[in-house]
């Protein structure tokens, strides 16, 4: 018509529809990611492109991206969708997630600044509403030359929000998947997750491979460097798995047991009957008579409610995710088989990264002892127990949620208090019959107390005087460890039957959560 304006876009688009098909085009070429070629090597490799991941991990039909179409800021002549990473939201079991996924099927997932200002974004979106983190890491480090020279001291990493929340708002709850060669900036992400699963065939470390034989000699492979033995070793992942689909499952069952937004309530499961009830024979008098702590975990909790924390270490000391009588909880245990449960620097920084994790997420505390103490000696020492044997307490005895403890043989020395002893404030404590506690063991009390006297009869009177002194000793220091004088003057709240665990453990969250009967 005359008069009407004709002015034609810089592309050439003279009307709506041709502007819509322009962006179906832009938006198809992000779809692709790495292309038929990127794809089919990535599936060579065994593992799943990064959309069909969100696919799996998010309820069906609830998938909302932001960021699509963004590129890098220095283009190259093959195309990187979406700067190698895919953002955006879903829901998981109908709570909101916020999901960042490595693209990896392109430039190997490698990062750049727009990626990172991608994943910042949706990192804020998470904390300013609330809601979860869902990571899934599989990147090979830094872009090159992207983030070289200048660039890497202005990347777009605020470290205020990138790793944390911001101060006065509660944190966010952070899952992170390791599903292929994690280094560099997915490396970042899983140490800033609450809970860390990787697959058999990834790998988790700061510089991978191709990183570390030029910068310092070592030639070594994925697996060697950062596969689930290493990676669960040093405690930079909690839960190793066979398939994709196994790791989003194990995210799912961990984010059901906290909050669905940040400092909300967690949510309560069904009631169920443990799929044990042997209390009287699951674990054996004796102090030297071994067995799996993981069999009381099964008396004690519901059925199919347990998830194991990093077994894998600081294995002296059991945690774990569960529900009791429906209720979400933490678990944390001394595993006899491992040392006799002695507590060493790795199990110490173990459990008080539990202990945070827990009492963050508003999840009560159940402690179960049967410990001889700390580790000592040389390894100890250099490991730097007691820095972390008074990070441990402290943190206990801050923890604001419910703490209940139950003594089930033995709890001596420092660490019966880095298992939630009387000073670090727990709600309550109980014991069995058959429990013990005190500053030592008998065995290396007795000898310590007594070394001079000891020393003097076996010079004096001879071998057997020696032993019969030993053993009368040794039944005076039993008799004063025995939980009786500890309930008489109120250190312990009750001696109970080992049957009667479950049910006590039930009553005292109740009143230690001020809930109404």
């Amino acid at each position: 018509m005359p008069g009407q304006d004709q002015r034609v876009g810089p592309t050439g688009a003279s009307t709506m529809a041709d502007r819509v098909a322009q962006l179906r085009e832009h938006r198809g070429r992000a779809l692709a990611m790495g292309g038929p070629e990127g794809l089919d090597r990535h599936r060579a490799s065994g593992r799943l492109p990064v959309r069909e991941r969100i696919d799996l991990l998010v309820d069906d039909g609830s998938w909302f991206e932001i960021g699509a179409l963004a590129l890098p800021e220095l283009r190259r002549a093959k195309d990187i969708p979406g700067d190698a990473v895919v953002t955006g939201f879903g829901l998981l079991d109908g709570r909101r997630i916020g999901v960042i996924g490595i693209d990896a099927s392109v430039v190997a997932g490698t990062t750049a600044p727009v990626s990172m200002r991608k994943q910042g974004r949706l990192i804020e979106h998470a904390q300013r509403h609330g809601f979860p983190l869902v990571l899934l890491c599989d990147a090979d480090g830094g872009r090159m030359p992207d983030v070289s020279g200048w660039r890497f001291s202005g990347l777009p990493l605020d470290f205020r929000t990138f790793l944390k929340p911001r101060p006065g708002t509660p944190a966010v709850p952070r899952a992170a998947a390791v599903l292929g060669p994690s280094y560099g900036d997915s490396a970042l992400h899983a140490s800033t997750a609450h809970f860390v699963v990787m697959t058999r065939s990834a790998s988790l470390a700061l510089s991978g491979p191709s990183v570390v034989e030029p910068a310092i000699g070592e030639k070594i492979s994925d697996e060697e460097l950062g596969g689930p033995s290493a990676a669960t070793e040093a405690g930079n992942a909690h839960l190793v798995v066979e398939t994709e689909a196994d790791a989003f499952d194990a995210i799912a069952a961990f984010l059901s047991y906290l909050p669905s937004r940040a400092g909300g309530p967690v949510r309560w499961g069904a009631p169920l009957e443990p799929v044990r009830n042997d209390w009287d024979d699951v674990v054996p008098l004796g102090n030297r008579s071994g067995y799996d702590m993981h069999d009381v975990l099964d008396c004690l909790a519901d059925a199919s409610s347990v998830l194991p924390w990093a077994d894998g270490w600081g294995g002296s000391v059991l945690c774990a995710l569960a529900r009791i009588d429906g209720r979400p909880v933490g678990l944390v245990g001394n595993q006899p088989i491992v040392r006799a449960g002695a507590l060493d620097p790795a199990a110490l920084a173990k459990e008080r990264a539990f202990v945070d994790l827990c009492d963050t997420f508003g999840l009560p505390l159940v402690f179960l002892h049967d410990v001889p103490g700390l580790m000592i000696g040389t390894a100890a020492e250099r490991g730097g127990i007691l820095h972390g044997y008074e990070a441990l307490v402290s943190r206990i005895a801050e923890a604001t949620v419910p703490k209940i403890g139950v003594v089930l043989r033995k709890a001596y020395g420092g660490g019966h208090f880095a298992m939630g002893g009387r000073p670090t404030a727990p709600d309550f404590l109980f014991a069995w019959p058959s429990a013990e506690l005190g500053f030592m063991a008998p065995e290396t009390g007795v000898r310590t107390v007594n070394r001079r006297r000891l020393e003097t009869v076996l010079a004096e009177q001879g071998p057997e005087a020696h032993a019969a002194l030993v053993e009368e000793l040794t039944a005076e220091w039993i008799s004063e460890a025995e939980p009786w004088e500890a309930a008489a003057h109120l250190s312990l709240d009750d001696v109970i039957e080992p049957s009667e665990t479950r049910r006590v453990v039930v009553a005292a969250l109740s009143v230690a959560a001020h809930e109404e009967a």
